[in-house]
């Protein structure tokens, strides 16, 4: 037999071997049986797996996959679509775009979004799917919940927490979890279901207009990316060598007009997604602290959302008082925080919700940026709600009697004559303290 022979009847035993074990561990692990469930249905690896899995380990009396659009673009549709009829399955869609945008979106521009530099994106759609899944299971009379996560991943948390609000009592299974399957095991057995599942990069791919998250959790430190994975971005090496300009319009802290045209938030989160990209901004590749406390890897492509956050933060600065800023950055990180780890439907968020839109009355104005390799440059800011008074605070100007601060000053420093007091007293040197 010829070494290539060899070699080929030695990786198709050790698939063979693999495809036992992923067999097995589904086989060992006893579920309901007869449930009527509800599974939120997109079309990838996890939900085509937990199709084929409701059919063969839970016998489900029905199933209904019930596919959310919430921006991911018509190419994930046409995809979800195929494979759907691949499985002999009808999804019911519920298209939650203008939800997604006008109640979600707007909240998280004006919390200006980040979570340890990450642009909250699909921690807000896993909920809202959940949410959506769970109101329509209960319509339909299901008994049980259904979806993909894994059990080393954040959105288990977040499925969880909602499916428990909107529908309490019902089942939860989350097979990839619960048969603790890995990636390499459930394309395994979806070959095995005589579906094989391609993915572009180990990890899949979760995109929203927002923000794309790629192959979450299946990033190594020396993973290399390659430039085929990009929706939007090209990489500032090969960006135009001229800059590109831009001027945003704000209005209540939210974008409403490019270059001039009022626009509605989709569709300039659209533009500026490809606009953004084609200059070399967007790319986000850091270390992030999952809910479970666990660092991965994680990669990001959002063009729009560096933009439009960068913007609002700096508006933000230019209208609010020193007070609010301050404040607000404190109730901007627990928002970030909240959110991401499963908590939109919170008490404390909505609290944090009213607070913040209070704050934005005033967050006004109009930038021209210019766009160029990767930089977002501010050319020039305008509002007429900022807080920016150069004919006051400038040290060309006359506006008032300068030595009036100075017993301000002093009695501002009569509290470290005091702590001086008390370190020669202790005799503590300066140094020291």
């Amino acid at each position: 037999m010829s070494t290539i022979n060899q070699e080929g009847n030695a990786q198709v035993n050790t698939k063979s071997s693999a495809l036992e074990v992923a067999l097995q561990k589904v086989d060992v692990v006893d579920v309901p049986q007869g449930k009527t469930i509800a599974l939120a249905y997109s079309g990838g690896l996890d939900s085509t797996l937990c199709v084929k899995l409701a059919e063969s380990k839970y016998h489900a009396a029905k199933l209904f996959a019930i596919n959310a659009d919430v921006g991911q673009g018509e190419d994930e549709l046409k995809m979800s679509r195929e494979n759907a009829e691949k499985l002999g399955i009808t999804p019911i869609v519920i298209d939650i775009k203008e939800e997604f945008t006008n109640h979600w979106l707007t909240k998280a521009i004006q919390a200006n979004s980040n979570y340890n530099g990450y642009p909250v994106s699909t921690s807000m759609t896993r909920q809202l799917i959940a949410a959506k899944v769970a109101q329509k299971a209960v319509e339909l009379g299901c008994n049980a919940l259904m979806e993909g996560s894994s059990g080393k991943g954040n959105d288990q948390y977040r499925m969880h927490n909602v499916f428990s609000l909107f529908a309490p009592g019902l089942s939860i299974f989350v097979p990839v979890r619960d048969f603790d399957l890995t990636r390499g095991e459930e394309q395994l057995l979806m070959e095995h279901f005589g579906m094989p599942i391609d993915e572009l990069i180990a990890g899949g791919d979760d995109k929203t207009m927002w923000c794309r998250s790629i192959a979450s959790g299946g990033i190594g430190l020396d993973t290399k990316l390659p430039n085929s994975i990009w929706l939007w971005l090209v990489p500032p090496t090969k960006a135009p060598d001229k800059p590109t300009t831009l001027k945003i319009t704000w209005q209540n802290g939210l974008p409403v007009a490019l270059n001039g045209e009022q626009l509605p938030l989709d569709e300039i989160i659209k533009q500026l997604n490809v606009i953004g990209g084609a200059n070399g901004i967007g790319k986000i590749d850091i270390f992030e602290d999952g809910i479970m406390g666990l660092k991965s890897r994680e990669i990001y492509e959002a063009p729009a959302a560096t933009i439009l956050l960068k913007l609002h933060h700096d508006l933000e600065f230019y209208t609010l008082t020193k007070e609010e800023v301050q404040l607000k950055q404190q109730l901007d990180a627990r928002w970030a925080q909240l959110v991401y780890h499963g908590e939109w439907f919170h008490p404390l968020k909505s609290a944090i919700d009213a607070f913040i839109a209070n704050t934005q009355k005033v967050v006004n104005g109009e930038y021209v940026v210019d766009l160029y390799k990767g930089n977002i440059d501010i050319r020039a800011r305008a509002s007429t709600s900022g807080l920016f008074f150069p004919d006051v605070r400038s040290i060309n100007s006359a506006s008032f009697n300068q030595k009036e601060c100075a017993p301000a000053a002093h009695l501002r420093g009569i509290p470290y004559e005091l702590i001086a007091r008390r370190n020669q007293l202790a005799g503590i040197a300066v140094e020291e303290v």
